[in-house]
């Protein structure tokens, strides 16, 4: 298998929305190699998605590029600790504990009746292995310098190098940066992480033996797709987190969905909860650490699981050097182009906030390149779609119910369960509801949400059509494969069209 390489595309640019700035005056493309008074024209700190993508990009464009990569591997933390070991964990939790088969040969069916955390790893470790080999070759047959050190800046053009293992330092110039350091979890003295008894999102990849019970601290996408892989596995689980509502930025529907899915399943939600303080019991193999809630209840667990957020990666760069300077959260502020305030750097990925998606990540990479270098590009950042790894899986595209009620657009929903659709059925995934968005007087498509079995690829189907400006006629007018799980979107549009009728 093969990383596809970056497309070009010279048509006209559409910034995102939330990064209202223009771009500063000075945007020229770079010298040639011949007359550049620089050691490249693009170095990009950090081989995560984005500045794989980043690099890619304007190696492309023929341009002299390095990435520096402070870890003895490339891919960032979506390879090494992120996006790819938890989703590899996700499919090998499901597949071993045979819960997705469950609702057709009983709720005790198992492939592998004691699972351990060396099964589990076992998948994780080998996709892992695979995607750096993937990354690394890309890099090669694209011409792009890998230099292995840690990075900080000299100036808004310059670069100090320092090799690992006492190899000496290096200094290189480059006309722009771009910066793709990403995150780590964020710390806080209550938890004090031991990778034993109290892990970050990190550390719990590598946990000894799998808990018979966990509490998972924080409720964003990473405490809740942890949780749901422990819940999936047998264990007790119990999320707390301090709001009233898990993931408000999806459709509130599709979180009460997920919510009645999780209680089902045993989880235990302490929604509107602080913790206090953890208590160890030292000695103990279980119920080893006590959550003590400022509400007065206690939570007994083997393990606890830190989910409270993360932090940028940019204490180790000296922005100041290049006039830069990050929030107390370690982000970067950037501009549509994802310039920051310094002409030269760029910045991309989970560095700059919300959504921090590998997809996201990608496409900020991409565009950044082509700015640097004058390249018109074409994005639509209102359609990029999020996909949250729970079980079931989350997948969104387009606006929400909140949001279209609160600009006061008249919408209308049309929706469909999976247990009405044949596939649903066949393949034992019969939970699942997909749900429709549409103006209620020209039918155009505003959003689409999915809570189910293969939600993550369906909503590529809606976000092509809206992509395209289409309305519920599309969906109504076409033939889909039978039996597909595709079929939802035909069913969710005439449910929609008798609401109007």
């Amino acid at each position: 298998m093969t990383a596809p390489d970056t497309a070009v595309l010279p048509v006209a640019g559409n910034p995102r929305e939330r990064h209202q700035a223009e771009p500063p005056a000075d945007t020229a493309a770079a010298p040639s190699a011949a007359t550049a008074p620089y050691d490249f024209d693009l170095v990009v700190i950090g081989s995560g998605p984005g500045g794989q993508r980043a690099a890619v990009q304007a190696a492309k464009l023929g341009k002299r590029v390095a990435v520096v990569e402070r870890k003895a591997v490339v891919g960032g933390v979506c390879i090494n600790t992120g996006t790819i070991p938890s989703k590899t964990l996700r499919e090998a939790a499901l597949h071993l504990s045979g819960y997705r088969e469950r609702s057709v040969y009983g709720a005790s069916y198992a492939v592998k009746d004691r699972i351990t955390m060396d099964d589990l790893l076992f998948r994780t470790d080998q996709v892992i292995e695979r995607e750096i080999e993937v990354v690394r070759h890309q890099m090669k047959r694209n011409g792009v310098e890998l230099l292995s050190a840690t990075a900080s800046f000299a100036d808004p053009h310059t670069l100090r190098l320092d090799y690992h293992e006492g190899r000496g330092q290096r200094t290189i110039t480059a006309a722009f940066i771009i910066i793709a350091v990403g995150t780590r979890p964020s710390s806080h003295a209550i938890y004090e992480c031991d990778g034993v008894q109290v892990c970050d999102s990190d550390q719990i990849l590598r946990l000894p033996t799998l808990p018979r019970s966990i509490a998972v601290v924080g409720g964003g996408v990473i405490g809740c797709e942890y949780a749901t892989i422990f819940s999936a596995l047998g264990a007790r689980v119990t999320l707390i987190d301090r709001r009233d509502r898990l993931l408000p930025f999806i459709d509130h529907e599709i979180i009460d969905t997920l919510v009645y899915v999780l209680r089902k399943n045993r989880m235990t939600l302490r929604l509107g909860e602080d913790v206090e303080r953890l208590e160890r019991h030292a000695g103990r193999d279980s119920k080893a650490v006590s959550v003590h809630l400022k509400s007065g209840k206690q939570v007994a667990v083997d393990v606890v699981l830190c989910c409270i957020g993360r932090d940028g990666a940019t204490d180790e760069l000296n922005l100041p050097a290049a006039g830069l300077q990050a929030d107390d959260r370690g982000y970067l502020q950037v501009d549509g182009h994802y310039r920051t305030s310094t002409a030269s750097v760029f910045a991309v990925g989970d560095v700059v906030g919300f959504p921090s998606l590998a997809s996201t990540s990608m496409e900020q990479g991409r565009l950044a390149a082509c700015a640097a270098f004058g390249l018109e590009t074409q994005s639509t950042p209102d359609l990029f779609p999020y996909g949250i790894y729970t079980i079931p899986e989350i997948s969104v595209v387009g606006r929400t119910e909140q949001e279209l009620t609160a600009d006061s657009v008249p919408y209308d929903v049309g929706r469909a369960s999976y247990d009405e659709i044949a596939r649903g059925q066949i393949s034992g995934g019969a939970f699942g509801v997909l749900k429709i968005l549409f103006h209620a007087e020209t039918r155009h498509v505003l959003g689409v949400s999915i809570v189910g079995e293969g939600a993550t690829e369906l909503i590529h189907i809606g976000q092509a059509v809206m992509a395209l400006g289409g309305t519920l006629d599309y969906f109504v007018n076409s033939v889909f494969n039978y039996p597909t799980l595709a079929e939802c979107y035909k069913t969710a549009a005439f449910d929609g069209i008798n609401r109007l009728a």
